[in-house]
């Protein structure tokens, strides 16, 4: 009786659930999700099987004695050695919460926030048309339903709203103009390589500094990276002084 995590058996042996999640898991994210349905684990358990023959075959026709094919498993053993050598020389490497606080406190610069803003705008090609979007807006015309009706831009389809930004995001004729608003204060026309905006304010957000722990993981990782390049270099270091090398 088969062990109900068997899925297929190819000359005896077996491939199971355990080998179909091993398969998905060496994808990339996106391209496991479009193997994540009854049809999907159908078309890898088929792959399984298929290169499970494949084995069967090189082994049958003595593949692995041949002279291209040792050349490449020696190329494959030598890099894999060099990792595993390379992941010994760093494994245990460590980063402490008081290394991530010296170095955040060392480098307060580094964590700051620039000021940003959450701004909407209505793009058309001219300014006279500009002008009368405008006075249809002070009559009353709500911004985000003149935006709908009237705006080239993409970001009608939300009201004109462009989302969070900061300097040097835009175009330097519609940040000079938008930074200078107040919240709620719509511009006059301004004009950019795209036509003419009439830019409305909706929030204002000042320059502040990044939290300790918004960036600690940041931080963590950086650390990391460094005292393992640290660890390797002097690794590298002395072996240059037990074996001769000589760059040409």
């Amino acid at each position: 009786m088969y062990n109900e995590n068997v899925v297929a058996i190819v000359n005896g042996k077996e491939i199971t659930t355990n080998d179909i999640m091993k398969f998905l898991n060496e994808m990339n994210p996106q391209t496991a999700a479009q193997f994540q349905s009854e049809e999907g684990i159908k078309r890898i358990i088929e792959e399984l099987v298929n290169q499970e023959l494949l084995y069967l075959d090189a082994i049958e026709n003595s593949y692995e004695n041949e002279l291209e094919f040792k050349e490449v498993l020696k190329t494959v053993k030598d890099n894999l050695l060099k990792g595993y050598a390379f992941n010994k020389i760093v494994n245990g490497v460590k980063v402490t919460d008081e290394e991530i606080t010296n170095y955040y406190n060392e480098h307060a610069d580094m964590f700051k926030k620039q000021e940003t803003m959450n701004a909407s705008h209505i793009l058309v090609e001219d300014e006279e048309k500009a002008f009368d979007i405008i006075d249809m807006i002070n009559e009353g015309l709500e911004f985000e339903k003149a935006a709908e009706q009237y705006s080239t831009c993409p970001s009608k389809e939300v009201g004109g709203n462009l989302g969070e930004f900061g300097k040097g995001q835009m175009v330097p004729e519609f940040e000079n103009a938008a930074f200078k608003l107040d919240i709620g204060e719509i511009s006059e026309p301004v004009k950019t390589q795209f036509g003419y905006h009439i830019i409305r304010v909706n929030e204002k957000f000042p320059e502040n500094v990044y939290s300790l722990d918004e960036v600690r993981d940041e931080i963590e990782k950086q650390l990391l990276m460094t005292k393992q390049e640290e660890k390797y270099l002097s690794k590298v270091n002395s072996l240059k002084i037990k074996y001769p090398v000589e760059i040409l």
